[in-house]
């Protein structure tokens, strides 16, 4: 297992917990309503990965690959990669062509997959 105390990720995940209880982030699980699961690997894509969970349904954020069947999508980053989208300044469809993105499972779903989803960084 690796070390993911060192991952930025980590950081953006928590402030995705905290925005999943706001109104905002109660809207977008109205809105999209997919899960997606993440797999963020500190320097390279499928080694020392760290799965996270983000239950759109729920509005739910868990560390563990998701428990209720298959994630509508999964996504691959590398860390540094996962917070450029995150933070908006890499598009998901570059990131996807530039192949800094892997992803699993429904294509329609990955589209919904967007920075919006991420809370607008206040601390990071």
């Amino acid at each position: 297992m690796a070390d993911s105390s060192n991952l930025k990720s980590d950081a953006i995940m928590e402030q995705m917990k905290q925005h999943f209880a706001t109104d905002a982030g109660k809207q977008l699980t109205e809105k999209i309503g997919l899960v997606y699961q993440f797999h963020i690997a500190p320097k390279k894509l499928g080694f020392d990965e760290v799965v996270y969970t983000v239950n759109l349904k729920k509005g739910e954020v868990t560390k563990g690959p998701y428990e209720g069947g298959k994630p509508d999508a999964s996504f691959s980053f590398k860390d540094e990669d996962f917070v450029k989208v995150a933070l908006g300044k890499m598009n998901p469809q570059i990131a996807f062509m530039r192949g800094a993105m892997k992803i699993k499972g429904s294509l329609s779903a990955a589209q919904k997959f967007t920075p919006d989803i991420f809370p607008k960084p206040s601390k990071l």
